[in-house]
């Protein structure tokens, strides 16, 4: 097995079979977690904002921190291993609010154009675990596409 760490504000993708994919600490945050299952390659991104353009000249130096800049990078790191679209399985986890009465809804807000962005693109979202108020670390295996979440409480697959 080939630990493969998807930084905050970061993407990677892999096209090794031992490979696994891995982000911690989700809080309001999105993993975005690409398979495809015919040329067995697999991308996880880990944004922390919905739009670049609070702040162009960050999105300039770090477009994976953003939605809008970094999932069609992602997607892009996809098709460059082969990948077509059509193959890829989309899952998704984080978007926790993480404070109360969290009046800039940062994880709703995520969640949100990250569906827009998604639906407007033609691609579905296979399964999510979105929302609540827990930390998460995912981990996307190459090998099958199995996606492991974990919480403080509990442990299941995507």
């Amino acid at each position: 097995m080939k630990l493969v760490t998807v930084d905050i504000a970061d993407m990677q993708v892999s096209n090794e079979p031992d490979a696994v994919l891995v982000t911690y600490a989700l809080g309001s945050c999105i993993a975005v977690m690409v398979h495809d299952p015919i040329r067995r390659a697999s991308g996880m991104i880990h944004y922390m904002l919905p739009q670049a353009s609070t702040s162009p000249e960050k999105a300039k130096v770090k477009p994976y921190m953003f939605a809008d800049t970094g999932v069609p990078e992602l997607f892009h790191a996809m098709y460059r291993l082969g990948s077509q679209k059509r193959d890829l399985v989309v899952k998704v986890t984080g978007g926790s609010a993480m404070t109360t009465g969290d009046m800039f809804e940062i994880g709703k807000r995520n969640h949100l154009i990250l569906r827009k962005l998604l639906w407007k693109a033609g691609v579905p979202i296979a399964a999510e675990d979105v929302g609540g108020t827990v930390f998460r670390t995912a981990r996307l295996f190459n090998d099958t596409g199995l996606v492991r979440i974990k919480t403080e409480a509990t442990e299941h697959e995507l």
